[in-house]
């Protein structure tokens, strides 16, 4: 499994019944209530925002980012924002310095803006405007989008994007009619939010859906609409003009893991097998997928084991699964002989690997005593430690495992994982990527990191292995830089 980040370009804090434009904040506040010191008429406000998709799309054109194994279904998609009173749980149920009661028990909805309306996103900073005292400020801006309109010579079909008590009639647009693409509900107001997206983008991606112009976060309208209030709650998240580490961004899950079993191929059992195309050292795909034949140690076809289906893992990387092959004597060598290769319209000869085939639960460990818990070591290429890496690379990482305290017992079979974060201080660490399995082939350990769709900043690399039940964890074995190419 591998991630790709994509950022908003462009996004929007909309405020009922107000022109105020606050685009530049670096918070989004989501309130409702009662606003400034009168209790009519209601407050409220809604965060409108857009993604970039383009770096997702080029990747998966290009087939960097493969759906040949898994389909569009398999891919994941989290919209990540983070709650700006996450650090510090004394913040609960508290006031910010502008005296809001921070909200606690309530619902966001995630829904696609309607219509497919255009609009832009502004240059203000400001969230009220304090009379004419504000005619100065150049942090404060009425320039769209605001509530009433979505550029300068346009206006949203039904001010603030949607009639929170579906009595628009017309052209307006209800809530009842609204995409709703998922809710959270918040139990304390210091939750991040993770809003799934995993429908909604996959349909764009796999062009189902087209057209669409962004997206808007809002509390449910039976929050917006609570009357009477005589204070004003709000929740606040980072916003994409954030000075911190905590930008928003769509979190995109994609499996592309290799396990390649040509060095520890078990009879009967389910196999994979994989072919990498190089071009002077760079992956590329082939023109068509190939397929795959199965010879036997005299070279003979192997019933049912010829014409076998391959899918695209990742770009120069081919799989065929292989399910229930077995051997009368075993161990013993067989063959894999990958046939309809061209390159640019140029036929390649056919590619003929071997593999030798082992013997059932020759990976099981069965007698009268226990594994002694193993320690392992890990060298790195790819990235040295603490490198400065430019955000424009895309890195190979090898892994070397081996056990601990040896220079030549290189291990394969291991099941490895890593993850990618970043510290806060001394004690927070605000992950990157979750734990994902390492890749394994024939010669060794990998994984990739794109730096593109990375903040600047110190990254660290934990290892985890698991064997014999047990689950062990090396902290920080790799550590490096990601900065800005001038």
């Amino acid at each position: 499994m591998s991630i790709h980040k994509s950022y908003f370009n462009k996004s929007n804090t909309i405020i009922y019944d107000s022109y105020t434009n606050t685009a530049r904040n670096p918070i989004v506040e989501l309130f409702y209530g009662r606003v400034d010191d009168l209790t009519l008429p209601l407050g409220y406000s809604r965060y409108l925002f857009n993604i970039d998709l383009s770096d997702l799309q080029t990747k998966i054109s290009d087939k960097i980012i493969s759906t040949g194994c898994t389909g569009f279904s398999s891919f994941t998609h989290t919209l990540r924002m983070t709650n700006t009173s996450f650090f510090d749980n004394d913040l609960l149920n508290d006031k910010t310095s502008q005296g809001k009661r921070r909200a606690t028990s309530f619902d966001l909805v995630l829904f696609r803006i309607p219509q497919n309306q255009q609009w832009d996103s502004g240059v203000g900073y400001d969230y009220y405007s304090f009379g004419l005292s504000n005619i100065n400020d150049r942090s404060f801006s009425q320039r769209p989008s605001n509530w009433f309109e979505t550029t300068t010579i346009s206006g949203w079909t039904t001010p603030g994007l949607y009639n929170n008590t579906n009595s628009a009639t017309g052209t307006g647009v209800n809530y009842s009619a609204l995409t709703i693409v998922d809710t959270q509900h918040f139990e304390f107001g210091n939750e991040d939010i993770e809003f799934n997206m995993s429908n909604e983008i996959n349909s764009i991606l796999s062009g189902g859906t087209t057209g669409v112009t962004g997206w808007g976060v809002a509390y449910y309208p039976q929050v917006e609409n609570i009357s009477g209030l005589t204070e004003n709650y709000s929740v606040g998240f980072f916003s994409p003009y954030t000075q911190t580490f905590y930008e928003p961004f769509l979190e995109t899950y994609y499996n592309d893991l290799i396990i390649d079993d040509r060095n520890s191929f078990y009879a009967g059992n389910v196999n994979n097998l994989y072919l990498y195309v190089y071009d002077n050292g760079n992956p590329i795909n082939l023109d068509d997928l190939p397929v795959v034949d199965i010879l036997d140690m005299n070279g003979d076809p192997v019933v049912g084991f010829t014409g076998l289906t391959t899918c695209l893992v990742t770009k120069g990387v081919y799989k065929v699964i292989i399910n229930g092959l077995t051997s009368t004597s075993i161990p013993c060598l067989y063959y894999d002989v990958w046939k309809g290769l061209t390159i640019g319209g140029v036929t390649i000869s056919n590619v003929e690997n071997e593999f030798a085939i082992l013997e059932t639960g020759g990976n099981f460990q069965i007698g009268s005593t226990t594994n002694n818990p193993k320690i392992y070591g890990f060298n790195f290429d790819g990235i040295k430690q603490s490198e400065k890496v430019l955000n424009t690379d895309i890195r190979k990482v090898n892994v070397t495992i081996k056990q601990a305290y040896t220079t030549n017992t290189v291990l394969n079979g291991i099941e490895g994982y890593y993850r990618i974060y970043v510290r806060e201080g001394a004690n927070t660490e605000v992950q990157v990527q979750d734990w994902t399995r390492i890749n394994r082939t024939p010669d060794g350990y990998y994984f990739i990191f794109d730096t593109r769709d990375k903040i600047p900043n110190e990254y660290f690399v934990d290892i985890k292995v698991i064997t014999d039940k047990n689950t062990d964890t090396y902290k920080r074995e790799l550590q490096f830089q990601i900065v800005n190419k001038k």
